[in-house]
């Protein structure tokens, strides 16, 4: 660590500030090094902090009331307006201000039953869901046909066969050849058959691209000409290449609804409509729309004592998709930072700076939440000391970039070394990094020049398994991993907060990109206020 940081100022001397070689440089495993140098003593206050994260953790009553309770959390949908209650709600019992800051409107729907079954050949209950703002059947019965795209050779053969979708079910994705994930097959397949399988695989992927593109219209404007067409529903299936896992996102369709099938049950329909099998299935949806809503953040505060004025930013998004209840994104975030705001307060009621917890609407829309904040809050952005986002997943925080702030090594390494060893001695760091342009919250106060930084996460399958999939749910949080991320999280900001003086928030120049013109930092971006045109 020390010698990365000298080669680090030996290249700025020598080079102005077009800086080499250093700038990627990974610490593997922070405290290790450090912890060998001789036994740790704690602070005090991070003592108290670790045996409250240890010994008197809310994480689990905090997720069963967030995931079991309330539920997923889509932008616009009572879930989402229940999640900000009852953040509200738990701050308050806490004893730490919180208020519900409107940042916009989005299209208003809420959930209601999914009832889909075959019919013919045979009877069978199958598994799938509407995807998030479908219209419904409105609560009535629709049997009919199951049909798929053809294969046509041209935009003009496609529009002929366009009104023999009236009244038909139409899958318009691709089906997949295997259910088993490649792991299951590298364990267990030979050489031969996984060949085939990948080479199976990827020429059906070709195939159905082909058929999409000789229709002439993009993919996800085939939704809304079937049903201009006639067609009575939509069948999707979206499969996040591991067993059971679908992403379900948001419909593209306005009148007909428009439904996620499980692959198992996907495959199945489209075999028997491709064999000339004739195909019914009987679907039953009660969705309702429910016109513009209020959309918000719910922001917290514990306020300083010294330095009122100048801010600590707990950051995580509140909001998610709603094929689960978005227990690893962002549950696992939410709670976690509740958690640290719950343990600050009452071990450090009164810090030096403002400590503010916000948990951000819409990100899943664009970041728009925490856009919308960096926005509509100059002062505190301007005064904001540093920013910690949690926002991927149940492990442990593997991993910190540096977000291209020059100084970054300096106050990082300075708050992480009061952390217990046994919490950061895994965790790699790369300084002074890159800014993000996107993906998460932290990206929205890089852009405007603040030091954010996304604690990252071990996978633990995460994009495969739970991001975004009908399986991120409760089951899947490891709490152990959390608690480490809650007592980082915690003694980060504390050393944060108490700080002399603001740190430094020199940005590094950024090498010029493939087409050799100079990196630029990344521009504040304008937030969605309105689900219009979504």
């Amino acid at each position: 660590m020390k010698r990365t940081y000298l080669t680090y100022i030996f290249s700025k001397r020598v080079l102005g500030y077009t800086l080499f070689f250093s700038f990627f440089t990974l610490d593997h495993g922070f405290a290790q090094n450090r912890s060998q140098q001789g036994s740790q003593v704690l602070e005090p206050i991070v003592q108290k902090i670790v045996a409250e994260a240890n010994h008197n953790s809310q994480l689990e009553s905090l997720a069963f009331e967030l995931l079991d309770v309330v539920g997923p959390r889509l932008v616009g949908t009572p879930g989402m307006t229940r999640a900000n209650e009852w953040a509200l709600a738990k701050f308050e019992s806490w004893g730490i201000t919180a208020q519900n800051q409107k940042i916009g409107e989005w299209r208003g729907w809420e959930r209601g039953i999914s009832h889909i079954d075959m019919i013919a050949p045979r009877v069978k209950s199958l598994a799938g869901t509407q995807l998030a703002w479908s219209p419904s059947t409105k609560g009535k019965s629709i049997q009919a046909e199951v049909i798929s795209l053809p294969d046509v050779k041209d935009s003009l053969s496609f529009h002929k066969w366009l009104p023999s979708v009236k009244g038909k079910f139409v899958m318009i994705s691709m089906p997949q050849p295997t259910g088993r994930p490649d792991h299951n097959w590298e364990e267990y397949g030979t050489k031969e058959s996984i060949e085939r399988m990948k080479v199976s695989r990827d020429s059906l992927a070709v195939l159905w691209n082909n058929r999409i593109k000789a229709s002439g219209v993009s993919a996800n404007s085939i939704p809304a000409m079937l049903e201009d067409a006639g067609a009575v529903g939509i069948l999707t299936s979206n499969w996040s290449k591991e067993f059971g896992a679908n992403k379900i996102f948001g419909a593209r369709s306005y009148k007909a609804p428009s439904l996620d099938i499980s692959l198992e049950d996907y495959g199945m329909l489209y075999r028997l409509t491709e064999k000339g099998i004739s195909t019914k299935i009987s679907v039953e949806t009660a969705s309702k729309d429910l016109g513009n809503v209020p959309s918000f953040n719910t922001i917290a505060e514990i306020k300083g004592s010294q330095f009122p004025n100048e801010y600590v930013i707990l950051s995580a998004h509140l909001d998610s998709w709603e094929g689960g209840s978005g227990a690893t994104d962002n549950g696992t975030g939410t709670i976690a930072m509740m958690e640290v705001a719950r343990i600050l307060k009452k071990i450090l009621p009164n810090p030096k700076r403002t400590i503010l917890i916000g948990l951000w609407g819409s990100e899943e829309q664009g970041l728009n939440g925490s856009r919308s904040f960096v926005l509509d809050n100059p002062e505190i952005i301007e005064n904001t000391q540093a920013v910690f986002n949690l926002d991927n997943g149940t492990g442990r925080v593997e991993r910190i970039n540096g977000s291209g702030f020059v100084h970054a090594y300096d106050f990082i390494s300075r708050w992480m070394s009061a952390v217990p060893a046994h919490v950061t001695k895994d965790i790699k760091t790369e300084f002074p990094g890159s800014p993000g342009g996107g993906g998460s919250d932290h990206s929205s106060f890089v852009a405007a020049g603040v030091p954010a930084f996304m604690l990252s996460s071990l996978s633990w399958g995460y994009f495969s398994n739970t991001w975004h999939t009908n399986l991120d749910t409760y089951d899947k949080l490891v709490f152990d991993d959390l608690k480490y991320n809650v007592i980082l999280t915690a003694v980060m900001a504390y050393k944060a907060s108490e700080e002399a003086k603001l740190v430094n928030r020199e940005q590094r120049v950024l090498p010029a990109g493939t087409d050799g013109k100079p990196g630029v930092w990344p521009p504040i971006r304008q937030p969605r206020r309105t689900g219009v045109g979504y």
